[in-house]
């Protein structure tokens, strides 16, 4: 398709349409509205209302590019460079996992249990989504998310200072001043709670580790298996270790009645509990999503 003076936004959107179903794209009409919004920044209306509107080369070359990454099946998210999530905008690259809405019922629960001034872990925080949200959300909380990757602990950091107004901050590794802990949120890299020693305890660690049983990641859609980064997806050989390790670990670093909220496979509910129950939580509930699956787990711990 070669781009003239005489090419209009319908027009355009009706070729990126047909390109991503030709590609089989899942919601071909919905994604090519929003990267031709994206391109051109407009919105929803301007399709219905001004859909005789010319394009311009550079939108022109902008969409099609995005169209052809589009259809390469990466997914929308990545090209873009944003998902939103409880209400937010969240920046996103190939280095964190897309936030997904299941994952607004992890923190729509914890928000349940959350009161002024307590202290937040986030184990596997990715691009902060979880923390920075229910930071977002209440009053005087404090906040450490912590991480392997250190390309995700940027993309959580610059999440939080534009989301939060947090001062950016040197990141925290086997040191952490007194200064650091005071400020509302703080990252941490660290292969699970191993350089977390030197914090203060906790009143409710939430997690959304990585769940996918190895076996399982190489059928996964394309968009997931070949884009998203594998080591926020993969949960070793029966998908349970990341579980294993934060719910042994975790009643380490928290308070009387602290409180641990992770998030789960469908299938994950029983042996979740199972493992809580094992190291000492108790009120343990296993909270369904919208689609009737299990999907957060969560439980007190007391002293």
């Amino acid at each position: 398709m070669s781009c003239n003076k005489e090419l209009t936004y319908q027009e355009l959107y009706q070729w990126g349409m047909d390109r991503l179903r030709q590609r089989d794209i899942q919601e071909a009409g919905l994604e090519a509205r929003l990267l031709l919004e994206w391109c051109c920044g407009t919105d929803r209306n301007t399709l219905l209302v001004h859909g005789d509107r010319k394009i311009s080369a550079e939108e022109y070359s902008r969409y099609q590019a995005c169209i052809a990454k589009r259809t390469s099946h990466m997914p929308l998210q990545y090209i873009t460079g944003e998902q939103e999530f409880m209400g937010l905008t969240f920046t996103v690259n190939k280095d964190v996992l897309i936030p997904r809405q299941d994952t607004e019922i992890l923190v729509e629960e914890a928000m349940r249990y959350l009161h002024d001034g307590m202290r937040i872990l986030d184990m596997c925080t990715g691009s902060g989504c979880i923390l920075i949200s229910l930071l977002h959300y209440s009053n005087d909380c404090m906040g450490v998310g912590v991480d392997l990757s250190r390309e995700a602990l940027q993309v959580a950091r610059e999440n939080g200072e534009r989301i939060l107004g947090q001062i950016k901050e040197a990141e925290c590794e086997a040191v952490c001043s007194t200064e650091e802990t005071r400020r509302k949120v703080s990252w941490i890299c660290s292969n699970l709670f191993e350089q977390l020693d030197f914090v203060e305890k906790f009143d409710m660690i939430v997690s959304n580790p990585p769940y996918i049983r190895t076996s399982v990641i190489e059928t996964l859609m394309p968009e997931v298996r070949e884009y998203e980064p594998r080591s926020a997806l993969d949960g070793a050989e029966d998908g349970l270790y990341f579980y294993r390790e934060i719910i042994a670990q975790g009643g380490r670093y928290l308070n009387n009645e602290g409180m641990l909220f992770v998030e789960i496979g469908y299938d994950q509910g029983e042996d979740v509990r199972a493992l809580m129950e094992e190291a000492g939580y108790e009120e343990i509930e296993i909270v369904k999503d919208f689609a009737g699956l299990d999907r957060v787990v969560h439980g007190v711990l007391w002293r």
